[in-house]
Formats: C-alpha cells, sequence, structure tokens
C-alpha cells in the first residue's frame, strides 16, 4: 500500500517506485513551499543503499523484457505515458508550482507539456533511425544500435519533471530501463510520473524511480558496477564526484552542468528586443542553466542601454508563483538563497558595484532582488562563477574582438545571445563563441532533434535527437563476408 498525502487535493505517493510497486523507506526527509518556507508539503521516503541494490535488480530484470521489445512496441508504450502526461497537466503543474516554485503559468503552458513532447520525440527518434548499410573490402557492412542496458538518470531541483522525461526519454527509446533519482529538493513532480508509468503499462521494472539525498542513495547508484549508463543535470561539483564513480567502473557518462552565459548586444541591435531580453533573465529568479547571466554591452549604447534596463527591471513584479502577473518567483530553499546572497555580499566587499538590487527582499520568505552588478575587472568571481540566481553582470567592449574574448573568458560555455541585425557580424561572433549552443535575436527556442550540451566545464557529452539515443546505446559494427551464406 502506497503511502499518499494529499496536496491542495492532488493525492502525491511519498514512496520509491521499484518493480512496478511503491516501496517506503523508515528514514525521511521534508520537502518544502518555496513560497511559503514554513509549510512542509511532504515527508518522502530517504533511500539509502539496500534500496539502491532493488532498484538496479529490478531494472536489470525490466531491461530483460524491454530490450527484447520490437522499436514499434516500445514506442507505443512511450506514446501512451505523453497522451497520459497531457491528461494530468494540471495536476503536475500544481504539484511542481509548490514544490519547486516556478511559475505556475509558465508550468501549465509550457514547461509540464513539454514532458509529453520528449516522449513522444524521442520515441518517433527511434523509429525512424535507419542504420547505415555499405558494402566494402569483400564484406556486407551495418551499424547496429543495440541497447546498452540500465541507465541511471540524476535531475536538478529547477524544472524536475520536464528534466527527468527530457533525460529519461531517449534511454527508454534505446531500449534501456533507467532508474531515475529526483532532486532532493524538488521530488514530488517525479512521483506523480510513477503513477503514469503504471497506467501506460511500462513492464515492471524498465522505469524505477529512487528518491533520497544524492550523496546517499544517488552515490550509492552511481558506483554500482551493474549500471551502464549515467546521465546526470547539475552542478560541475558533483559531476566530478560522479564521474570519478563512472570512471571507476569504466562506465559512459554525461553531464549537462551549469552556466555562465554571454548576452552580448551591438549596438546595431533592435534596442528595445535587446534590453528587454536581458532584463528578461531574471525569469524564474535567474535559476536557469542557460540564462544570459554576463551582459556584454557596446560602450557606445551602455547608458542608454543601462536606463533601460533599471527601468524594466524595477517594473517587474516579486510575488507569489501561482500569481499569473508575477515576474520574479521565490528561490527553490533556504540554503540556495543564503548561497546567492553570500555572493552579492562578496562583491560588495570586492569592490564591485551593485547597480540595483543586492539583497533578500522580505526577511522569512525566499525571494530576492533582482540584482545587477558592475564588477571590478573580469576576474571577480560574480563574473566567473554560477551564481544560479537573480544576479546578473554588466561589463562593455569597443569591438568585436573584445567581445568574443569576454564571452569565452569563463570555463562555462553552455549557450550565448548575440543581438545584432548584421549577418556577417552574427556569423562570425556566433561561430566564435565556445558554447554549446548559441541564439541570435532570440533566446530558449528549441528543436529536440538539435545536440544540447556545453563546453568546458558546462557539460560532457551531449542529449537531444540521436545524439541522445547513441549515448544510452551500444553501437556494434556487424560485416558479413561476400558470398559466405546460403538462403
Amino acid at each position: 500500500m502506497s503511502n499518499r498525502t494529499s496536496i491542495k487535493g492532488v493525492k502525491v505517493s511519498t514512496d520509491h517506485y521499484i518493480n512496478g510497486q511503491r516501496i517506503s523507506s523508515e528514514k525521511k526527509f521534508s520537502v518544502i513551499n518555496p513560497n511559503n518556507p514554513t509549510e512542509i508539503l511532504a515527508e518522502v521516503s530517504r533511500g539509502d543503499k539496500e534500496i539502491a541494490k532493488l532498484a538496479v535488480a529490478a531494472a536489470r530484470e525490466g531491461f530483460n523484457i524491454w530490450s527484447e521489445m520490437t522499436v514499434d512496441e516500445r514506442s507505443l508504450i512511450m506514446h501512451k505515458l505523453a497522451d497520459l502526461i497531457d491528461s494530468r497537466v494540471d495536476d503536475i503543474s500544481l504539484i511542481e508550482c509548490l514544490d519547486m516554485g516556478m511559475r505556475h503559468e509558465s508550468l501549465r503552458n509550457r514547461v509540464i507539456p513539454r514532458g509529453a513532447r520528449n516522449f513522444r520525440s524521442y520515441a518517433d527518434i527511434a523509429k525512424e533511425y535507419k542504420p547505415r548499410k555499405w558494402h566494402s573490402n569483400t564484406t556486407e557492412n551495418e551499424i547496429q544500435r543495440m541497447p546498452s542496458g540500465i541507465s541511471v538518470i540524476i535531475t536538478p531541483w529547477n524544472a524536475p519533471f520536464m528534466l527527468s522525461t527530457w533525460k529519461c526519454a531517449p534511454a527508454l527509446a534505446a531500449g534501456n530501463s533507467v532508474i531515475l533519482k529526483p532532486a532532493e529538493w524538488s521530488p514530488l513532480s517525479a512521483s506523480l510520473l510513477g503513477d503514469l508509468i503504471d497506467e501506460a503499462g511500462f513492464p515492471a521494472g524498465v522505469f524505477n524511480i529512487v528518491q533520497g539525498i544524492g550523496e546517499e542513495v544517488g552515490a550509492a547508484l552511481v558506483s554500482d558496477p551493474n549500471v551502464n549508463r549515467i546521465s546526470f543535470t547539475g552542478s560541475p561539483e558533483a559531476a566530478r564526484d560522479i564521474g570519478k564513480s563512472a570512471a571507476e567502473n569504466i562506465i559512459p557518462f554525461t553531464g549537462e552542468l551549469g552556466g555562465k552565459s554571454p548576452l552580448i548586444i551591438f549596438p546595431d541591435a533592435d534596442f528595445d528586443t535587446a534590453v528587454g531580453k536581458a532584463a528578461g533573465q531574471f525569469d524564474d529568479s535567474g535559476q536557469i542553466c542557460l540564462a544570459g547571466t554576463r551582459l556584454l554591452i557596446h560602450s557606445s549604447i551602455k547608458e542608454e542601454f543601462l536606463s533601460r534596463f533599471l527601468e524594466l527591471t524595477a517594473k517587474q513584479k516579486l510575488g507569489l508563483s501561482f500569481d499569473d502577473d508575477t515576474e520574479i518567483t521565490p528561490m527553490i530553499h533556504p540554503d540556495h538563497l543564503k548561497n546567492v546572497a553570500d555572493f552579492v555580499d562578496r562583491a560588495r566587499i570586492n569592490g564591485d558595484k551593485i547597480l540595483c538590487g543586492g539583497k533578500v527582499y522580505k526577511d522569512g520568505e525566499l525571494w530576492y532582488e533582482p540584482t545587477l552588478i558592475e564588477p571590478l575587472s573580469n576576474q571577480s568571481e560574480v563574473v566567473q562563477k554560477e551564481i544560479f540566481g537573480p544576479v546578473l553582470t554588466l561589463q562593455t567592449f569597443n569591438t568585436e574582438s573584445e567581445a568574443i574574448e569576454l564571452a569565452n573568458s569563463t570555463k562555462y560555455g553552455l549557450s550565448g545571445m548575440v543581438y545584432t541585425k548584421n549577418y556577417a557580424i552574427a556569423q562570425r561572433v556566433g561561430r566564435a563563441i565556445r558554447a554549446g549552443t548559441v541564439w541570435v535575436n532570440c533566446f530558449l527556442i528549441r528543436d529536440l532533434t538539435a545536440p544540447f550540451g556545453g563546453f568546458g566545464i558546462s557539460g560532457i557529452g551531449r542529449e537531444g535527437g540521436d545524439y541522445g539515443i547513441d549515448f544510452h546505446s551500444d553501437l556494434k559494427t556487424f560485416q558479413i563476408l561476400d558470398y559466405s551464406l546460403s538462403e
């Protein structure tokens, strides 16, 4: 019998989901509501090494069934899951809004529906795959893409439902079984996914969900030698630990990690669009890995830009996540709020100039004022390290080469934005920026078949389209000598 708690009328299991069943742990951890941090939403099962072993054993049995099914059979079940997500968008978006604090309007209209798109997209990509076949050196040759085994998926606390589906879908499409470990600060929407897995008809053990603390059950999962793939989204610091475990067992590991992305505005850009997009980087309190947190502005338009940016920022409403007119939502957790505040406090001590914001909005709550900092130098901590909060930096450049040098001056390389009307500038600068994705005159427009990942410490490997399925697969070269086989 599953332990369930009713949250605003939605019943959510607080247990693990292993081998098609709900399993409870004696130890629990608390999940709070970012909009009201004194409110505990649920006490959730806290997995340990034994739970990790159960999940791996179940996933091995599930793999033996799932990998033998045809691509069409797997695709049918994944499409069924996508349909079920669409039918539960209201419940999932409600729980995730309470759990993580993202704007409810964004969750309901875009983020949660994207979860359904992820399953449909990967199911279709797998069906459309055509293996390479050719003849050479007296053999007929074929590249066979084989399921690799058990994929451990570890997801972050921001947009947890969408990112869980984004990372689990390619593993399932490849024919692997999955163990999903959601972040402990926002685990509840993933639990709802477990209910839908049951209803969609996945064989037991194919899709498992383990709750708990990263350093505990997460560490046990990634160090298990029976695991075949590890896919992680989170910080470079955590990725280093996971990477060591993967290396110990020689397990392929992919990581989508932090970002410190440049947003470059040239003087010929559509000014209102560019400034509006810059001010929009405070969305979701800056808790978006792709956000353009380093504003690089041509010196000739700095004063005009700053005046307009501060005007737009002052109008942004800090409010509850359920209010449609809210623009700045609360941060996820008191620990994260303190981390962001500490960054800004150190910037003051360093001599960086706080142009707006720079403090907690109200004591006892989790909002931080949208903050713009003009750093003392490019080596300032607020320039060189990911803050993951509503904190942007402002720097200027005079030449195209200076803009490129600044853009590439951190260890990160997840994304970048360029605002200009000049085709040649867009091509030169866009190509020169060392980042996994570069947008020109836009932001966050995604094609799910395109590769997604980062340069430098922003990531290892690529997700998206066939790139994602290839990671979860073993590629085999199959060769038959000419005229060696009878009919």
